[in-house]
């Protein structure tokens, strides 16, 4: 069973994203902050992660940084509902495999993220 973190610090945003993609047959894992993504990364070993980019305490993006210092192969797709040319820059730089805008659009994630887990039926 493939295996996603999503990373939000909106609790509704995390439930309703776990509840959609465990009925798909992933199995999903939740953290609030940075700091517990990279837990559940070290712990976990997900083959993608969602990760918000305005977040309390560590960012997504400072979160990112870390994530490649430590698990460099982890895949990542960053979601935002700003369009801060800075950050989609450094982002991609850091080799982010998309960036997907707030607020969800559930067709067009659930085929990113099948696609990225390597599922054929979107």
């Amino acid at each position: 069973m493939p295996k996603l973190l999503i990373v939000d610090d909106e609790s509704d945003v995390r439930e309703f994203a776990r509840n959609f993609f465990r009925k798909r047959g992933i199995d999903v894992f939740v953290a609030s902050d940075g700091a517990a993504a990279l837990d559940i990364v070290s712990a976990e070993s997900p083959e993608l992660v969602l990760l918000d980019v305005r977040m309390e305490a560590m960012n997504g993006l400072e979160m990112l940084r870390e994530l490649r210092r430590s698990h460099n192969q982890t895949r990542v797709i960053m979601v935002s509902s700003t369009e801060d040319d800075r950050v989609v820059e450094e982002v991609k730089a850091l080799g982010v495999l998309g960036f997907i805008h707030k607020p969800l659009i559930l067709d067009e994630l659930e085929k990113i993220v099948l696609a990225e887990l390597g599922n054929v039926t979107c």
